[in-house]
């Protein structure tokens, strides 16, 4: 975040030219009314799909991060095993519920590839957009995320998705401690709070909202 008054710190200034925009669980079984859903998560897809197409008219990358849980939940977090041990289903390989929300995906993407995802290997939905799936809250521990943005040439960030203080802020660590310039999309994250956002501001992420990271895409800003 940058304080009026106070010139930005050149190491922490996102580069548009080098930015990837990267989203989190952003799958129907976690939308505000599904029966393990996050509130306020619904309500973040039009600022969300705002985002995803400025993307991809500045032909910038973009990383959807997805969960997937077999039957038995046995490669999730120890937090969930119980529920899933007991027969819930939530982002079931397969499932309706494991697909990203809707309008999410770009024109004439296929489906989610669940095999070559739990596989540990990214999906490629057309030249400039993936889905990875991660086993864990960050989405780079235990992932090609990082081997994929190298390859990408990506040395700016951009988070939005579902449940600020679990995975999203899990990610941005993440990404702080691989000298990733970060940006959080302020509206297209859900479970936000005042008090988040001052804690990852704090270790230099950058706090804008949907319509100044577009016109940042766009050129319109500094």
């Amino acid at each position: 975040m940058t304080h009026t008054g106070q010139t930005p710190d050149p190491h922490l200034i996102p580069h548009w030219e080098s930015a990837v925009l990267v989203t989190i669980d952003m799958q129907v079984d976690f939308l505000s009314d599904s029966p393990y859903g996050l509130a306020g998560t619904t309500e973040i897809v039009p600022n969300l799909r705002h985002l995803a197409d400025a993307f991809r008219a500045a032909r910038r990358p973009i990383v959807h991060i997805v969960r997937l849980y077999p039957p038995g939940g046995e490669n999730a977090d120890l937090a969930r095993r119980t529920l899933l041990a007991g027969g819930a289903r939530i982002v079931a390989p397969g499932s309706p519920g494991s697909q990203l929300a809707p309008g999410l995906l770009p024109a004439g993407a296929p489906e989610l590839d669940h095999p070559r995802l739990l596989g540990g290997k990214p999906q490629r939905l057309n030249p400039t957009e993936y889905v990875i799936f991660k086993p864990r809250w960050g989405a780079f521990y235990r992932t090609p995320l990082a081997s994929l943005l190298d390859d990408l040439a990506v040395d700016t960030v951009v988070f939005a998705g579902c449940n600020l203080p679990n995975c999203p802020r899990a990610s941005i660590i993440e990404a702080s401690e691989r000298d990733y310039r970060t940006v959080l999309a302020t509206d297209a994250v859900s479970q936000a709070s005042e008090q988040g956002f001052r804690e990852i501001a704090g270790i230099g992420v950058q706090l804008l909202t949907s319509d100044e990271i577009t016109a940042a895409l766009s050129g319109r800003l500094g």
